[in-house]
């Protein structure tokens, strides 16, 4: 069946992002931006190339009121509206797979993101995203990392893993608002679990090692605070804390809790394991790290760390082995590690090393 289907967006400075963007999105019957005060060609460009643009300065800025602004572009007779934003890019044919599994029951479509790639062009971080969605049930809430909330209590969600979004990140963007947004967000509503746990995780960002402490153990005493993978994430991140703090017995103890929690995840155990690697414990370093290994499958939340799967646990585990006079299973793990990473020239003179001792 064919559906009316609306690709929605925000803009501010995103020149070099268009063309591609438009492109991408162009499987869409009509293309709909918001721009937020762009001073460069943005606007002329979007223009340019046939998409319906406005522009509105939103002060005090708050990413929720930019999103709706946009979304109330939307036609209301639109069947499918498809939020994306311009350092994104489907893959091609997503439209023909989205309507091959929308129905007149569904109002949400959770489909695969692809956040960052490693160098090699490889997706390093991927998990799944919602913003796919019906015209009329859904607003956006929250200051920062806003999500789409269902104002109808209907929400039908379905999931897809055909449908692929890949994301190109501007490393150069300033997003140091993100910090006070996320301390609004908390103040208006000190409930919301989800905002905490982001909170004390961008107050860890900014090295705010004690703050950040305070606000994810907060996090983790909230009765709404169920989901196990960012609880495991919470706790990580107090590790990491008390790692810059130097107070290693707590980071220890923190990151034992979030093996407890969710033992399925290599992250924790991954973290544990560096952390004994960093303080020479090489046995105990290897013991976990190996543990980690034995977890075969990749979670799908926006959790998951990329490090934990590109090599870096045998590029650690080389060393271990070496330094505890395995050395030819720090050669196979070292010769592991660089079908990972095959230009890592330290891996390379390692081999090298490791030869010489065989």
């Amino acid at each position: 069946m064919r559906y009316k289907v609306c690709v929605y967006a925000i803009s501010k400075n995103e020149e070099k992002n268009v063309t591609d963007w438009v492109k991408s999105m162009s499987e869409a019957d009509e293309i709909y931006v918001m721009d937020t005060g762009s001073t460069d060609n943005t606007v002329k460009l979007l223009k340019g190339l046939g998409v319906n643009v406005k522009t509105k300065i939103i002060d005090p800025w708050r990413f929720d009121k930019a999103r709706n602004e946009s979304l109330n572009m939307v036609p209301q007779d639109t069947d499918i509206c498809v939020c994306t934003d311009l350092d994104e890019r489907f893959e091609s044919g997503w439209r023909e797979k989205l309507e091959n599994i929308w129905n007149e029951n569904i109002n949400r479509v959770s489909y695969y993101y692809n956040w960052s790639f490693d160098k090699y062009g490889k997706p390093a971080t991927s998990f799944y995203i919602n913003k796919i969605h019906s015209r009329k049930d859904y607003i956006w809430v929250n200051a920062v990392h806003e999500i789409l909330k269902n104002i109808n209590n209907n929400e039908c969600q379905v999931v897809s893993n055909n449908i692929v979004l890949n994301h190109y990140q501007d490393l150069d963007k300033n997003r140091n608002s993100y910090l006070k947004l996320l301390e609004l967000s908390v103040k208006e509503d000190p409930n919301n679990d989800r905002n905490v746990h982001y909170l004390g995780r961008e107050y860890m960002y900014y090295k705010k090692w004690n703050k950040s402490i305070d606000t994810l153990i907060k996090h983790l005493n909230m009765n709404t605070s169920t989901w196990k993978d960012e609880r495991c994430a919470s706790m990580r991140y107090i590790s990491r804390c008390y790692i810059n703090l130097k107070r290693y017995d707590e980071a220890e103890m923190w990151l034992k809790k979030a093996i407890d929690e969710s033992p399925y995840l290599r992250e924790p155990f991954y973290e544990l394991g560096y952390l004994y690697y960093i303080l020479n414990k090489f046995n105990l370093s290897k013991k976990y790290l190996l543990k980690c290994l034995r977890i075969k499958e990749k979670s799908k939340s926006y959790l998951n760390e990329f490090f934990c799967w590109d090599g870096t646990i045998e590029d650690i585990l080389s060393i271990c082995e070496f330094n505890l006079g395995n050395y030819s299973s720090s050669l196979k793990y070292a010769k592991k590690a660089l079908k990972y990473k095959p230009n890592d020239e330290r891996i390379k003179e390692n081999i090298e090393k490791i030869k010489n001792f065989l």
